[in-house]
């Protein structure tokens, strides 16, 4: 049963058991990095690298983690694991350098009689012959009972009399895998307690698998029950669902069971961001405790509680694991998730220009999912160079463009109180733009002024959901005139420079015309 303070080791098997996802296989160089960080800053207390006499790359491998980890006196917690082949595995890991052998035995009799076609007893004295073999070469050796999970439930006697042969043999641990992934806590919890009344001398270690997406709350049924050890992976790698996620297991052990562990939480989005880069799986945004989401908040309503007294606020805070908390600025922000935002960028705003800038937010929320803190200098620019004038207003724009063909563009405008449309063609969507809003302007009289630069840029970062901004430099009869346009579509962007000039070219000309009215009237 659970100690609270009781210390439970964690052994990682990203380097074995994860490399068995579909699509992935480490180089020995990153095989290398990930384990340095793994034992070093992560600091879990074991890891598996390996398995024996699978390629000469896999030994290169091991034996470049051995020849690091001996120089710190780590060698120890570097395991790899071997098979009953009369010490050809033993043999394997000895060459590489390996320290300690994890052992594959069968957990079931199903296994056992059908995949070996041996008796128990036969099986077990072939076990036993290659832990002798082990031992007399160095190794120390831990022993996983391979479908221990349906070979308990379906005949645990069989399970016991395996256990019951070996357990005076020098094994360190016995490793009760799931290995389908069929078990629920209940059942993981009764049968270690079951286990460890049996046999309360052993240590018993738990590898779970996450075929029902249990994996987590499975390990923690197993620590509760009293775990010596429990196996994960690092973004919950592993075959078909995978095994359970380092950061999970980390966090649960300490906070729902509060359990002393060796892990330093500071270092696990790291370790999830190296493992993500070399195996080319990508973690989902909401993975608890790494993904790039989890310290988000996107309701107004829950900045807004922040600010009042940290009220959405858990012992998941982002600072424990080395992160940021971040207020999500899109349709759903409100004037807290604003201010969040620019204090964080140093930023003072009157509460007038606080109403522009979350007003256009939310417009752009509209049309792109969310708004980073680096696309918000780009949207108070915009806003606060901009005039109140309403002389034009786009309704409804369709800017098509192919390959080797003509970019074409349909648009209805709101001049003063008359809708007028046109259509227009042209090298790319803007000029095709250019082409039908010219259309309808000289209907009123007016002619667009000559483009004279025109510059496109994103935030920092190089993402390409990033906001774009173009700022449009224009020749007009008083001068250079400059407007700015912001959009998820470069080519609105531009679109709403143009609008933006509309408007001050219009604004002008029914000033002057008022001026000369007025000057007639005088005289």
């Amino acid at each position: 049963m659970t100690e609270p303070g009781r210390y439970v080791f964690v052994m990682d098997t990203t380097l074995r058991d994860g490399e068995q996802t579909q699509g992935v296989s480490f180089s020995p160089d990153e095989k290398v990095n990930i384990a340095k960080v793994l034992l070093e800053q992560v600091r879990v207390d074991r890891i598996e690298v390996a398995s024996a006499r699978v390629s000469s790359g896999e030994a290169d491998a091991v034996g470049q983690i051995i020849a690091w980890a001996e120089e710190r006196d780590l060698a120890s917690r570097v395991e790899v694991l071997g098979f009953v082949d009369g010490g050809r595995s033993v043999d394997w890991i000895r060459a590489a350098g390996g320290h300690v052998i994890n052992l594959l035995a069968k957990g079931s009799e199903k296994h056992c009689r059908g995949q070996l076609g041996k008796t128990l007893d036969q099986h077990a004295d072939d076990v036993k012959a290659t832990i002798a073999i082990a031992r007399d070469r160095g190794l120390a050796v831990n022993l996983y009972l391979e479908d221990w999970s349906n070979g308990y439930r379906d005949n645990p006697a069989y399970v016991f009399g395996l256990v019951e042969r070996l357990a005076d043999c020098g094994i360190g641990h016995f490793m009760l895998p799931d290995t389908l992934g069929v078990m629920t806590p209940e059942r993981v919890f009764d049968a270690f307690t079951d286990m460890l009344g049996h046999f309360p001398d052993i240590k018993l270690d738990f590898h779970p698998h996450n075929d029902y997406g249990l994996a987590t709350a499975n390990v923690l049924a197993a620590a509760r029950a009293g775990a010596a050890a429990v196996h994960c992976t690092v973004n919950c790698l592993g075959e078909r669902a995978g095994n359970a996620s380092l950061a999970e297991v980390a966090v649960n052990l300490r906070d729902q069971l509060g359990l002393q562990i060796g892990i330093d939480e500071t270092h696990l989005a790291r370790i999830s961001e190296l493992v993500e880069y070399f195996s080319g799986k990508r973690i989902a945004d909401n993975a608890p405790i790494i993904g790039a989401d989890v310290f988000t908040q996107t309701a107004g309503i829950h900045a807004d509680g922040d600010r009042k007294g940290s009220l959405y606020h858990t012992r998941l805070s982002p600072e424990r694991f080395a992160r940021r908390r971040k207020y999500a600025l899109g349709k759903l922000a409100g004037k807290a998730s604003l201010a969040k935002n620019l204090e964080r960028l140093d930023i003072t705003l009157s509460e007038e220009n606080q109403a522009k800038v979350l007003k256009r937010i939310v417009e752009l929320g509209d049309s792109k999912k969310t708004i980073t803190i680096e696309d918000l200098p780009f949207i108070i620019a915009e806003v606060l160079e901009s005039k109140d004038y309403n002389h034009a207003e786009l309704l409804a724009c369709s800017v098509s463009s192919t390959l080797d063909l003509e970019s074409t563009a349909s648009i209805k405008l709101r001049i003063a109180e008359e809708i007028l449309t046109a259509a227009g063609s042209g090298n790319g969507g803007f000029d095709a733009f250019n082409n039908a809003l010219a259309k309808i302007v000289k209907k009123r009289g007016l002619t667009l002024p000559t483009l004279l630069d025109y510059e496109v840029r994103i935030p920092k970062g190089g993402r390409t959901d990033a906001l774009t901004e173009c700022s449009i430099t224009w020749g007009t009869d008083q001068g250079e005139l400059r407007t700015r346009g912001v959009h998820a579509n470069q080519v609105f962007a531009a679109i709403g420079a143009t609008v933006r000039m509309l408007n001050i070219v219009m604004h002008r000309a029914l000033h002057e015309k008022r001026a000369a009215v007025t000057t007639s009237t005088a005289a």
